[in-house]
Parts: C-alpha cells; structure tokens; sequence
C-alpha cells in the first residue's frame, strides 16, 4: 500500500527510520511534509495530531462495503465557526422556541454563561419555504485561547439580540482530541473535520478528515446491541429506534467511512477540480458520519462563507442537484467504505499512517 503520496515524502522517511535512533513513530510521522507548513493555526487547524480529526487511515484499515447510493441533491451542512475578543458586548443564550421556524422565539436560559458576540453576528432561523431546517452547528472560541463553547442549532435572528441553541457539555480544549460537539445527532464536533474556508479552493490539500450527513431512515442500523452509534460518536438521534432502518450493522452515527486505497482520481472518472481534493481527503483520513440528512440528499460538513468563494472560483454551485460537480460528488459517496476497525485504540484502522501527522499547533 502506498503510505505517502510524493516520493519526496517516502525518502525522507527512510532516511528518518534508518538514521534517527531513540526517535518515537509518533515524532517520525509529525514531520511536516513539503506540502505541511512547520507549524499549523489552532483554529483553522484545531486539536492534536493524533485526533481522530486528525489522524490519517492507516495501513491496518478493515474495509467493509458502505453501499452508499446515489442521491437526489448534493448538500452542504453549514457550521458557523468563530473567534470571540474580549470587549464585544456579553449575550445570554436561550433554547430554540422551536427546531422549525421560531428558533428566536425561545425564553428559557441555558445554564451558561453569557458569550461576548459582536452585534452584526446573524445566523438566521429555518424556513419553511423552501422548507430548510439546518443543523446550524457551531463553535466558538474563547477569549482564553483555548476554550471552545459549541451550539446548535444556532440562531441569532437580529442585530444586538441574545443568541439560541442548545449548549454542549463539557466544554471542548482546542488542543485536545476534540471529539464532542454540537452534532446532536451523534455528538461529535461543529469545528473538527469541518471543510474550511480556503480549503475546497486553494492549491494546498484537505489535511484532515471530513463530516459527512446521510440519511438515517435508508442507512442507519439500530438494534438494542447497536443502537444506532459506534465510537466516536456518544449519541444517536433520539427517535433512533423509529428512525433507522439501514440494514448494515456498522453503519450508524460515528462509522469512518473511505475511499480504498487501490481506488483512482481516473478510475473514478471525476471531472472536476474540487471533487479530486475531496478524492485526496476521503482516501488518506476519511469521513465521519455525524447527523441524519433527514431526506435523499448527502452533505458534507462545510463552514459558513466556504460556498460563496466556491462559487466565485468555479462558477458552478457547490449545493446542486445535476451537472458535472453534482456527478463527482455522487461518485464519491458511492466509492466510500466503512472502516470497520477504527476505535479509540486504533484510530484510522492502526498500522503506518498514509500521509504525515499534521504538524504542531504554532499558538
């Protein structure tokens, strides 16, 4: 199998193995690549190397058929993700009136405290026509550099006015694992494996695993010994026992799902630039399944203001339903597999990783 894309990369791990003695695998496979810069930015890059967000499938990976199909439209679960100052004006938080169209309406204070948010920061409520429920996860960072409070779904309809959703407990360290968070439906994280801004449009590759959003009710396994989760994930969707009726045990909230490693950008016959990046992405870390579409669409887990410079830069839609992205897209949910053996021990199925460790966190 092949562990590292460029040449480059395989010498300078030779040249490591051979020369370098008392030196941990651990060190070995943090080494930047010519593609990695030395240091990497908390936030745009968040939590350890060794975060499954982080971690690259491994070489020990068990592949077992996904069966995922082709679906109606292409989606885009947007996540808003921001950096909080000190000295922007302190707002409480309350439960959503609603999860439908009335998420501003709610009156009962969440236990935490206020958050200070600038007063042009607007997340809007759901519609119903089109009828657009999002899961509206997010994360915000701390003042304290270090704490990220995550949300959802959130919603802020009117400059200045208090902020709406429901609060993850505990609160996430944006150097640690990361791995709970504000999609309710299994738990994990709004800002880990997020595609950011920057990521689906420049010449660098996604360095970090994905979020993906599928269908419960066509994908999803529940039985009392499997109900509807397998690590990471801590929660299913709460209806879950009525909901799911996948017919594949290892497909549930949490499964790491990826694109096998004989597998090509050609044999796939992908088209377009952004669907190759994702391509990469899904074969070297894979995807987390993390909330239920809820209807015939698949979406990847994308930050707010990522859609709009797609735009800009292909002339074509991200969220779409036909053409040659749309295409792309589909092909690659239908190429992807479950890692069957990916666990807290083992995560990306263990063995040599097959690209480097991201770097260290450089503030």
């Amino acid at each position: 199998m092949t562990i590292f894309r460029s040449l480059t990369s395989r010498l300078r791990r030779s040249i490591l193995l051979k020369f370098v003695a008392g030196v941990s695998l651990a060190l070995i496979f943090s080494m930047p690549t010519l593609s990695q810069p030395p240091t990497r930015d908390k936030f745009l890059w968040p939590f350890s190397s060794t975060s499954p967000w982080n971690m690259p499938i491994g070489s020990g990976a068990v592949y077992i058929p996904a069966n995922i199909q082709k679906a109606g439209s292409a989606g885009a679960d947007l996540e808003y993700l921001f950096k909080l100052k000190e000295g922007d004006p302190w707002r409480d938080l309350y439960e959503p009136g609603t999860w439908e169209v009335g998420r501003c309406t709610g009156t009962k204070l969440v236990g935490i405290a206020p958050l200070p948010i600038p007063d042009d920061l607007i997340v809007p409520d759901a519609t119903s026509w089109p009828y657009d429920t999002p899961n509206a996860a997010s994360a915000f960072l701390m003042p304290d550099g270090k704490t990220l409070v995550q949300i959802g779904p959130l919603a802020r309809c009117q400059e200045g006015g208090p902020l709406y959703g429901y609060h993850y407990s505990p609160d996430e360290d944006i150097y640690g694992d990361g791995l709970g968070g504000s999609h309710f439906g299994s738990g994990l994280s709004a800002i880990g494996g997020s595609i950011r801004k920057g990521e689906l449009i420049g010449e660098q590759p996604i360095q970090h695993a994905l979020k993906v959003v599928i269908w419960g009710e066509k994908y999803f396994y529940y039985s009392q010994d499997i109900p509807g989760k397998r690590w990471p994930a801590s929660l299913a969707d709460k209806n879950a026992p009525d909901q799911y009726h996948g017919k594949n045990p290892a497909l549930v909230q949490g499964s790491l799902l990826a694109i096998l490693p004989n597998v090509t950008e050609e044999s796939l016959n992908l088209q377009t630039l952004p669907a190759k990046k994702l391509f990469h992405a899904l074969q070297d870390y894979g995807t987390y399944v993390v909330d239920d579409a809820g209807w015939d669409c698949h979406y990847f887990g994308v930050e707010k203001g990522a859609l709009e410079e797609f735009h800009d830069t292909y002339g074509y839609d991200f969220i779409s339903t036909s053409g040659d992205f749309y295409e792309d897209f589909m092909k690659l949910f239908q190429a992807l597999y479950i890692v069957d053996n990916n666990q807290s021990d083992n995560v990306g199925g263990g063995g040599t990783p097959r690209v480097a460790l991201a770097p260290l966190i450089g503030n």
